[in-house]
């Protein structure tokens, strides 16, 4: 073979402070190449010493918190790199070292054997959305926490809240007017109020910005597709497509249903077969936001005022999607046996509205609805 014509390939364990290199030839053996400091200046001198060898280069590494920095870095040079996660690397059940120099060696080795998947990279504008979103979502969270702390405060004094539901504007005002006995009980409790205030602040503004980077984003089409599913509105529908990308990258809603991790899991051997529940490996994120969107198909559909308002003078064509979650949701209870539907629970009815979700924001992008995707494997 063409020493100047074979790839070369080099798998790379990245941390923070230092980057471990490992060569593979195609034909040769796999050997460790040294290691270097994590910053981008010590990787490029590393590259130009590679690329002086003529080969064509094949970068590997596994996704972490560095980012893709490194992979947008390597294919402005013209270099192939692949970003693989580390939940889909093989590794053997009887390995019980690990170090950084091993770790290089098994990828480039494996990358070098085709048993590296490589994982979907978003552009910078949706990497950047994607931190916006999930900004709010820990704003959200610290908003939760300073609302229960508040509320821990208030029942340890035996104050409580006469009405139904917390965090409205009576609820609010109920707050504003209350007066704890001890002055540094009062004191405690002006600063969980404000902390409170200071959240709800925080994540309103987040809100905000979404929706103004919303409006020269790619992807703001099939943002207003998404919030003709019920369940989702704008930061829901901003939210999962940030966290999914390009949904065209999913050939079939059943590949989309995997990514999501909503698929049934499966121990079966021989003759005997058996699923559980959900499998829950993919996006937690997006999942998330898919299983909020999907207690609203314990409801009647209906065209709300919100819902109307967006709509008119709007996109006809996702008017008409209305209700394509709906349909969904009624074909996955229609396809179930009277065995299945005699057991059926409230559980598994929402585990069917997961996936009749999933499956919506699949047609909203594809049109690749169907009922046979619908459909339990068969047993």
């Amino acid at each position: 073979m063409n020493r100047k014509s074979s790839k070369l390939y080099v798998g790379m364990d990245v941390h923070k402070e230092s980057i471990d290199l490992a060569v593979a030839e195609e034909s040769g053996e796999v050997r460790h190449h040294g290691q270097i400091g994590g910053d981008m200046n010590a990787l490029w001198r590393a590259v130009r010493k590679l690329e002086s060898s003529g080969r064509e280069l094949v970068f590997v590494y596994e996704a972490g918190p560095c980012g893709f920095g490194i992979y947008r870095g390597l294919t402005a040079r013209g270099h192939s790199c692949w970003v693989v996660a580390p939940s889909n690397t093989p590794r053997r059940v009887r390995d019980r070292i690990k170090t950084d120099r091993r770790d290089s060696l098994k990828l480039a080795g494996l990358a070098r054997a085709g048993e590296l998947t490589p994982i979907y990279v978003p552009d910078v504008r949706d990497e950047a959305m994607r931190d916006l979103v999930r900004t709010r979502e820990d704003a959200v969270m610290m908003q939760r926490q300073a609302r229960q702390r508040l509320a821990a405060l208030l029942l340890r004094n035996d104050v409580r809240y006469a009405g139904k539901t917390a965090w409205t504007a009576a609820h609010r005002r109920w707050i504003a007017e209350l007066k704890l006995p001890q002055c540094a009980q009062r004191l405690a409790f002006e600063e969980y109020v404000q902390a409170v205030e200071e959240a709800s602040a925080r994540v309103q503004r987040l809100g905000q910005c979404i929706e103004q980077e919303l409006a020269t984003w790619r992807w703001r089409s099939v943002v207003g597709a998404l919030q003709a599913c019920r369940g989702i509105q704008l930061i829901h529908a901003v939210r999962i497509v940030a966290e999914l990308g390009d949904l065209s990258r999913f050939s079939h809603p059943r590949r989309l249903m995997a990514y999501l991790g909503l698929i049934p899991s499966e121990a079966s051997s021989g003759e005997h077969r058996q699923q559980g529940a959900i499998t829950k490996a993919g996006n937690s994120s997006a999942r998330r936001a898919l299983v909020e969107a999907a207690w609203a198909y314990q409801f009647s559909a209906k065209v709300s005022a919100l819902i109307a308002r967006r709509d008119r003078g709007g996109d006809r064509a996702r008017a008409r999607r209305l209700c394509v979650g709906d349909c969904a949701t009624r074909q996955a209870r229609l396809i179930l046996d009277p065995a299945e539907r005699r057991q059926r629970t409230r559980g598994l009815t929402l585990q069917l509205d997961r996936r009749g979700d999933a499956l919506a924001v699949g047609e909203s992008s594809n049109g690749l609805l169907d009922r046979q995707s619908l459909r339990h494997p068969r047993r």
